[in-house]
């Protein structure tokens, strides 16, 4: 299993601009989405699709948008059809920055915040009516990939020959498969997501707060130009804490023998960077060393199965076995042991999802995956929760670990 960048995965170069190195062809990147995109769109059966979820907007137009706690899905949209550009529906506060700055974009309408019914209805009426008309498009088949009941009632009222249909999974097939610049750009956000990992972990000590330890990353990740955290609730969560896993930063003090579990990551230009690691504050204690190194050589058992032709159900059953064989497969928490990454923070596919209408998935070149299982004990003084999550791309050959933080070698047996 490669610990290094190959050919195929490109390496963090940096972030900024330079004349003296190519970096990151922004203007191939927006070409290559769309046409991705179109492709799945017309696969599909779709005479247009209209996406609203913040990443599918992102991915279609290059929108970095302000996003308002709550609104998600409610502020910005684009509407894309089988050739051409899209068309960007934009909040009131986005327009003038996308007309004098985004000329990539050739038509952009100011809407409202997609929440009040009146307003919802007329949106519909006066502004997506006549945009959908001019295009031949008031009768048709249309992708929606989310929408509240005004906006489709509001549809349904205005636009009665139009069928609407799935445009979510249309989005989630062209995302799929990332192009070598994706990948060269999620590099760049492990990089950064790696350094605001070490600075969460350099700052954990007896005597500070999660809340604290949780600041200090989320400094360096905007001083280093990340966009946003991984999780909107920064995750620091130190002892007892990690036993059940409280999945967020408080004001709990962190102590001597206290397990610290970091999951902060990063996002740049609008692609995520999930990474986790477990430290501990002193000494460990025999069972803390246990569950971790159970999650570790669980963790390299899984991304060892991350190879074509292999599944997303082989790989899971490969952490479950092997944590099993330490006696902690019971002690798994309940939740998917992978995902999908990319523009979305977690997609399709995921490994080891146990839910109802869960599917497997055969590992391809190109996509990208955060692998995170974690182990939680009860009654382990100084906390039992284990959890540590690498970024792993699958190549046509080993797959590649793009996140570099070193593991705890304290915590290994």
């Amino acid at each position: 299993m490669s610990r290094t960048l190959g050919p195929a995965s490109g390496h963090a170069k940096g972030p900024f601009a330079v004349d003296w190195e190519e970096r990151y062809d922004m203007a191939r990147l927006r070409r290559e989405r769309l046409a991705a995109a179109q492709r799945a769109l017309t696969a599909a059966g779709l005479d247009a699709l209209m996406v609203w979820k913040d990443e599918n907007v992102r991915y279609l137009t290059s929108l970095r948008a302000q996003l308002i706690a709550g609104k998600t899905m409610a502020l910005n949209g684009a509407l894309l059809l089988p050739a051409g550009e899209p068309v960007l529906l934009c909040s009131g506060g986005e327009i003038d920055k996308v007309r004098a700055g985004m000329p990539w974009i050739a038509e952009a309408h100011a809407i409202p915040i997609m929440e009040q019914a009146e307003l919802v209805d007329g949106f519909v009426a006066s502004i997506l009516g006549p945009i959908l008309a001019e295009r031949g498009l008031d009768s048709g088949r249309v992708g929606v990939d989310a929408g509240n009941v005004s906006f489709i009632d509001a549809m349904r009222r205005h636009l009665p020959d139009l069928e609407l249909a799935d445009g979510d999974a249309v989005m989630q097939q062209a995302r799929l498969i990332k192009t070598d610049v994706e990948i060269a750009i999620i590099a760049e956000a492990c990089a950064i997501g790696d350094a605001v990992t070490q600075r969460a972990l350099d700052e954990t000590r007896a005597g500070r707060r999660e809340l604290e330890v949780a600041g200090d990353a989320m400094q360096t990740l905007f001083r280093l130009g990340g966009e946003m955290a991984h999780v909107i609730t920064p995750f620091v969560a130190s002892g007892e804490h990690m036993s059940p896993p409280h999945r967020l930063a408080t004001d709990k003090l962190m102590r001597n023998s206290d397990l610290c579990f970091i999951d902060i990551g990063a996002a740049w230009n609008g692609y995520f960077a999930d990474i986790g690691r477990t430290t501990v504050i002193g000494r460990p204690n025999r069972r803390q060393q246990e569950i971790y190194t159970a999650v570790y050589e669980g963790l390299m058992a899984g991304i060892d199965r991350m190879r074509p032709g292999a599944t997303t159900a082989e790989a899971a059953d490969a952490v479950v076995a092997t944590i099993g064989a330490h006696g902690l497969a019971e002690h798994l928490f309940s939740l998917f042991i992978g995902h999908g990454i990319g523009v979305g923070a977690n997609e399709p596919p995921y490994i080891g999802e146990r839910m109802p209408g869960a599917t497997d998935t055969e590992f391809r070149p190109g996509m990208v995956f955060a692998v995170e299982p974690l182990v939680w004990v009860p009654g382990v003084p100084g906390g039992g929760g284990v959890r540590i999550e690498d970024m792993v791309l699958v190549t046509e050959d080993d797959p590649v670990v793009l996140s570099r933080v070193e593991y705890e070698e304290r915590l290994l047996l």
